[in-house]
């Protein structure tokens, strides 16, 4: 069986306007399938938890829905509205988005993304971890698909 490398950026938003929800969507929807590529958690203890813990979710919750129902994702966004106490308000989800926006990675980590996509560590590099994310996974994804 085939497994995928999630590619659905965390600096994406679905209509509800949450940041990294379609990505947390689709990896543990992979996962629950079976089809997740290992290098990847279906859900996770950074962007995934933060995500879960901002809007007031239950993780337990949320993957055990996604692996019951398979739903799409509207389906998945309108099941997310419908949680009882979770937290959608315009300053709830800003401030969401805004620390998923905010968040870098370590030293280490940063390194190591940017030498494997052959790009310095200098003054102009990437310093997010959205974007140091998607190009470890573009990478992950064109050495086991494209090269």
């Amino acid at each position: 069986m085939a497994t995928f490398i999630p590619l659905i950026s965390s600096g994406t938003a679905g209509p509800l306007g949450v940041l990294h929800l379609p990505r947390l969507w689709l990896k543990a929807s992979l996962e629950a399938k079976g089809k997740l590529d290992s290098r990847y958690p279906g859900a996770g203890q950074g962007y995934d938890q933060m995500t879960i813990s901002a809007l007031g979710l239950s993780r337990d919750a949320v993957l055990a829905y996604i692996k019951a129902s398979s739903p799409t994702y509207p389906q998945f966004e309108a099941w997310v509205k419908a949680q009882p106490g979770v937290k959608l308000d315009a300053a709830t989800v800003a401030a969401h988005n805004a620390s998923v926006l905010g968040y870098n990675h370590d030293d280490e980590t940063r390194q190591g993304i940017l030498k494997n996509n052959g790009l310095p560590d200098d003054a102009t590099a990437v310093k997010d971890a959205v974007r140091l994310n998607d190009l470890d996974s573009w990478q992950e994804f064109h050495e086991a698909e494209l090269k």
